[in-house]
C-alpha cells in the first residue's frame, strides 16, 4: 500500500515575548517555525510592542506567523512547546512574564476543545496583540469590528520590514 501524505493545512501562530531580548527571541522563533518538519512559513507579520494584557511585567513584543503544515494540530502544539522550552520558557503561574509564548490560533477551519488544545484560540478576537499582526498575514480573518473592540489596548508597530517570506 502506498504511503498517503497528509494534506497541507493553513495555520496561524501568535508569538510573544517580554523577558530578555524579546525582539530577538521573536525573530528567532520565526526561524524555528520555518524549520519545523512538513511545514512552510509563508507569512510573518510586522513586530508590535504591547503592554501586558491581563498580566504584569515588561512590554511584550508580539507577532503572528502563517504557516502551511502537514503536522497534526496536537503534533504542531507539541513542536511549539518545544520551541518555547528551547527559549527558556517557564510557567511559574498563569500570565507570568515569559521568554517566549507561542499560541496556535488557527489550524485550518478545525474546531477542537480538549484539555490541551482549543481551536480556534478562544480569545483571539479579544486581543489587540493578536489582531494587528494577524491582519498583516491574513487580513480576511480580521474584521473592522474586531479592531474597534480592542482599540483601547495600546499597540505600537516596531521597525520591521519583512511581511512575506519569499
Amino acid at each position: 500500500m502506498a504511503h498517503l501524505q497528509r494534506q497541507s493545512v493553513r495555520a496561524c501562530v501568535a508569538l510573544g515575548a517580554n523577558l530578555g531580548d524579546a525582539r530577538n527571541t521573536v525573530l528567532k522563533a520565526f526561524d524555528a517555525l520555518a524549520l519545523l518538519p512538513s511545514t512552510e512559513l509563508t507569512h510573518r507579520s510586522l513586530l508590535y510592542r504591547t503592554a501586558p494584557h491581563e498580566a504584569k511585567g515588561p512590554d511584550f513584543v508580539n507577532a503572528v506567523a502563517r504557516i502551511d503544515t502537514r503536522m497534526t494540530a496536537p503534533d504542531l502544539l507539541e513542536a511549539l512547546q518545544a520551541i518555547e522550552n528551547q527559549a527558556g520558557r517557564l510557567r511559574p503561574y498563569a500570565h507570568a512574564p515569559r521568554t517566549l509564548d507561542l499560541d496556535l490560533l488557527f489550524y485550518g477551519d478545525a474546531q477542537m476543545h480538549s484539555p490541551r488544545l482549543t481551536l480556534p484560540h478562544p480569545r483571539w478576537r479579544e486581543r489587540a496583540f493578536v489582531l494587528y499582526p494577524l491582519a498583516d498575514v491574513w487580513p480576511e480573518r480580521v474584521k473592522p469590528e474586531d479592531l474597534s473592540r480592542v482599540a483601547g489596548q495600546g499597540v505600537d508597530r516596531l521597525p520591521e520590514n519583512v511581511t512575506r517570506v519569499a
